[in-house]
């Protein structure tokens, strides 16, 4: 068992018109993966929270039975905190849970934001409005071009794309595939939330607006509960100004508490898991919901009963 002490201070700081709002909400997220292997199978685990200015971890805790020896924690490229241990044959549970204080605000929205010229972005933005492994965006310079290649403006223009791609592109639960990219998606028209972060943030990039990928948790806080399995969820972040705003083109519309877990160039920085080698994932369960102060621990069954989202009422206890 490994007991993650209570710390988030925040890297980034908002400027004095940009407060952080207030962490108002109590949301349990986790996860609770079953790993079969024949041979000992390295491994990296992305599925802590990251640091961040937009939510405050309360509680957390990381269990992995049989106990891995040796455990090593380290935050990666991106600053995604990163789990590396080697899974023993057998069966290996993994569980992730956490409490997390949320804000009860919306996504921000970056609309009024000025068009910034590339010369301008900081050195560490340039990365993102390059191509990438699932965001080809060199494969899509012309289709981007004719459909938003007359707006001028950069919000009003990554608006228009998240509009386009959730509009044009279908949303099929299961339909993910590690082969797929952007341009594949644009191409078929369906796909799951990483394959419309994925066509979002290739599109921007086409314009050289910079964008990346987003995994993490996005409980039901504000929304009706659409019943399908919870999941990991996938969405892009782009820069405009001088600031990281979040694009969904899934859902399209600003959401509430989202907890990031991981960000970088696509999928493959954001992956919950990497194998070096053979191992079957035999069960794979995503929990996100609000809970009342007071009324859960990390390590407690997972008790549905208690959760207290999924309808479009926000409530505060």
């Amino acid at each position: 068992m490994h007991l993650i002490p209570k710390k988030h201070a925040s890297r980034h700081k908002r400027s004095a018109s940009m407060p952080t709002p207030p962490h108002d909400m109590i949301v349990r997220v986790g996860c609770h993966l079953v790993y079969e292997t024949e041979v000992p199978t390295p491994a990296l685990m992305v599925l802590r929270p990251r640091l961040d200015e937009n939510f405050r971890v309360i509680a957390e805790q990381v269990n992995c039975t049989p106990q891995p020896m040796p455990w090593e924690e380290f935050t990666d490229g991106y600053g995604n905190n990163t789990i590396r241990f080697s899974l023993t044959p057998g069966r290996n549970e993994v569980r992730h849970d956490a409490l997390v204080a949320v804000s009860s605000a919306y996504d921000l929205q970056g609309d009024h934001e000025p068009t910034v010229p590339v010369q301008s972005y900081p050195a560490e933005i340039l990365r993102y409005t390059l191509p990438s492994r699932y965001c080809d965006s060199d494969k899509l310079l012309n289709f981007a071009w004719e459909h938003f290649g007359t707006i001028t403006h950069s919000p009003a223009r990554v608006r228009a794309i998240s509009d386009w791609v959730h509009k044009n592109v279908e949303y099929r639960f299961g339909s993910g595939s590690p082969e797929l990219s952007a341009s594949d998606v644009i191409g078929r028209r369906f796909g799951v939330c990483r394959d419309f972060a994925h066509a979002v943030i290739a599109l921007c990039r086409c314009f050289n607006i910079p964008a990346r990928y987003v995994t993490g948790h996005l409980p039901d806080i504000g929304v009706h509960d659409p019943g399908s399995p919870m999941d990991f969820h996938a969405y892009a972040e782009v820069y405009l100004g001088s600031r990281w705003y979040t694009v969904d083109a899934r859902f399209n519309t600003p959401r509430i508490s989202r907890i990031k877990v991981a960000h970088g160039l696509d999928a493959v920085d954001g992956a919950f898991s990497t194998l070096y080698g053979a191992a079957k994932l035999a069960n794979f369960e995503v929990w996100a919901y609000q809970v009342a102060p007071g009324t859960v621990n990390v390590g407690d069954p997972i008790d549905m009963s208690k959760r207290i989202d999924g309808t479009p009422t926000l409530r505060w206890i």
